[in-house]
């Protein structure tokens, strides 16, 4: 009996430490949205450039995950997300150092990389290293919850950091919690095992590529407008670095992405309505942070404890899911996250001068975390489901890397409705528009989400090999 005891709470534990580094990595995302003002007036940013506090770090997380991924197949997984945490720390902190707007720049996208080959080792380690299958269940559930209601906690935290200390601290309080890990981590997770293999050094370049330029070019679209030359440059150069990418992984003994994990509708369909939930959560994060200290007269204090409704919504979920998941099934839960998202973005359109927080945004951020949080657990599992643990970490990545094109994607499309409505002085003119297109994004993900339902021999019964 002890050695059971023993072994249960040395997986417990390091599940724990590998989620505590996922939620490091996710809050990332968005917890200097709130301190950009002071940002900006402490290291003299130009308005143009000030985005790049932002987008150089997603920028470099989306385009480097599916590197990340193939990384821990081929290196050892636990090594990976070692090396890969150690640049984030390091980096967090050079970056809370920065003197001049060159050097958190390059902090934050060099933060990126070492997120990006970090992340894709966490899902792959806490699904490979579960005993049996209510165990991945419940670490998947803590997984997604962490993922989902980390962007909006790191609003949140963001808002305390900078009110109580300075915006510096949004990057400081990573360095003793990235070195704690990394000194316990070793001892609760074991390493898997290597796959020794030729390394596919082309698709490693046209993957990045391809993805690193779609980002970009999403990030500038609103700036250069949708139909400019550098748009659409953009996007043909991110199609042809696709394209090259499917020849070289067709032909490649050992390639970058196994396109065998694209072969079944049911993960397609999981990835697309993952990119369209997520893509729609942060671009909505992107109106609300200006309706609530333009419109409500919100401190960065009070925006941060604004979006509370959603973390604490999806940590209570995150509870409740993998028993949903154990009676109902995947399919009836992800569709009905899809409906109440869907519903939280109808609701915040109808936010006009009149309305108060408690009565027009607390519902729909309420409903909002919920519906997330319900529905990310079933989306992963899915995604992951009939995967070889020696891919595992390839489709993490894949999973990953649709997440976070999914915010590029959501973001670039609801800033330009929103900047081409936009009226000076009135903010609701261009947010209405902005959370009609993050509901056409909720619609696309919910039809995506429907395409799981009616189809049970499928899902029990498909387990298609991802090796080529």
């Amino acid at each position: 009996m002890a050695p059971r005891a023993t072994a249960r709470t040395t997986t417990s534990a390091g599940i724990f430490i590998v989620l505590l580094a996922q939620l490091m990595l996710v809050l990332d995302s968005a917890v200097m949205n709130v301190g950009l003002p002071h940002i900006a007036s402490d290291l003299h940013f130009g308005a143009a450039s000030l985005s790049w506090v932002l987008n150089g770090y997603a920028l470099a997380f989306g385009g480097l995950l599916l590197l990340g991924g193939r990384l821990g197949d081929v290196f050892g997984r636990l090594s990976v997300f070692w090396i890969g945490l150690a640049v984030f720390t390091l980096f967090s902190l050079l970056g809370g150092l920065a003197t001049e707007p060159w050097m958190l720049v390059t902090a934050r996208a060099l933060q990126g990389v070492g997120a990006a080959i970090a992340a894709p080792a966490v899902l792959a380690l806490i699904t490979t290293s579960a005993p049996n299958d209510a165990a991945r269940n419940r670490a998947l559930a803590l997984f997604t919850a962490v993922s989902s209601g980390g962007a909006a906690l790191g609003m949140l935290l963001g808002g305390v950091l900078t009110d109580v200390l300075n915006w510096r601290w949004t990057l400081f309080i990573n360095v003793p919690i990235g070195v704690a890990v990394l000194l316990t981590v070793r001892r609760h997770v074991v390493d898997t095992p290597r796959r020794p293999g030729r390394f596919d050094v082309v698709g490693a370049i046209t993957s990045t590529g391809a993805a690193a330029t779609l980002v970009w070019t999403l990030i500038k679209a609103p700036e250069h407008g949708w139909t400019s030359a550098a748009t659409i440059l953009g996007l043909v150069l991110a199609v042809a670095l696709a394209v090259a990418l499917v020849v070289t992984e067709r032909r490649h003994s050992h390639p970058l992405l196994r396109l065998g994990l694209l072969r079944s509708r049911t993960r397609v369909a999981t990835l697309v309505t993952m990119a369209a939930l997520y893509g729609g959560m942060l671009a909505t994060f992107f109106l609300m942070v200006q309706y609530f200290e333009e419109d409500l007269g919100y401190g960065p204090l009070q925006t941060g404890f604004a979006f509370l409704p959603i973390p604490l919504s999806v940590f209570t979920m995150s509870r409740i899911t993998p028993r949903l998941v154990a009676r109902f099934s995947q399919p009836p839960i992800i569709v009905a996250g899809a409906v109440g998202v869907l519903a939280s973005f109808v609701l915040l359109n109808q936010v006009d001068a009149s309305t108060s927080y408690w009565t027009g945004v607390f519902p729909a951020l309420l409903g909002m975390g919920l519906s997330m949080g319900g529905s990310f657990m079933p989306i992963t599992s899915l995604a992951l489901q009939d995967v070889e643990p020696e891919h595992a970490g390839s489709a993490s990545g894949l999973l990953q890397t649709m997440q976070q094109l999914g915010g590029a994607v959501g973001l670039a499309v609801i800033a330009s409705v929103y900047a081409s409505h936009a009226v000076p002085g009135d903010f609701l003119a261009g947010a209405h528009a902005g959370f009609a297109a993050a509901s056409v994004i909720a619609a696309l993900g919910l039809v995506s989400a429907a395409t799981l339902l009616g189809r049970p021999r499928v899902l029990a019964l498909e387990a298609h090999p991802v090796a080529d």
